[in-house]
């Protein structure tokens, strides 16, 4: 438990931008799921070649090769993926630019994102304390 605690309190800005993000997605797709394969399937495939468009993009011209770390590799094909599952999954759904026409959906994921930044917080002033020794 203590590396994940760790990892939470050393989370940068924008890490910490990036966890809300997927945060709202994952509250969304609970709300809006659906199991037909073609979604996924065209996401996965979509995810795929924008990845791929991504990492070479990343690349230094000149023929000059740098190995990128695997967590941003990882995000360079999942961020496609997410954002082709999301607006299949909310088309038609009334949505106003990401948000749901339900104020039901908008709590869930403004309170699931809010536990997480008060995690954040709370582990930011007690992980000091706690890799002293003391309580």
């Amino acid at each position: 438990m203590l590396p994940l605690l760790r990892y939470i309190h050393g989370l940068s800005t924008g890490r910490i931008i990036l966890w809300c993000y997927a945060i709202w997605y994952v509250v969304n797709v609970a709300f809006h799921f659906d199991p037909l394969p073609r979604i996924w399937l065209t996401s996965l495939g979509l995810s795929g070649i924008i990845g791929v468009a991504l990492i070479i993009s990343t690349r230094p011209g000149g023929g000059q090769k740098t190995a990128l770390d695997p967590w941003v590799t990882f995000r360079l094909f999942l961020m496609p993926f997410c954002v082709s599952s999301f607006a299949a999954l909310v088309k038609d759904a009334g949505y106003v630019l990401i948000f749901p026409p339900s104020l039901r959906e908008n709590l869930t994921g403004l309170a699931a994102i809010a536990a997480f930044l008060l995690l954040v917080l709370v582990i930011r002033k007690a992980l000091p304390q706690a890799a002293k020794g003391t309580p």
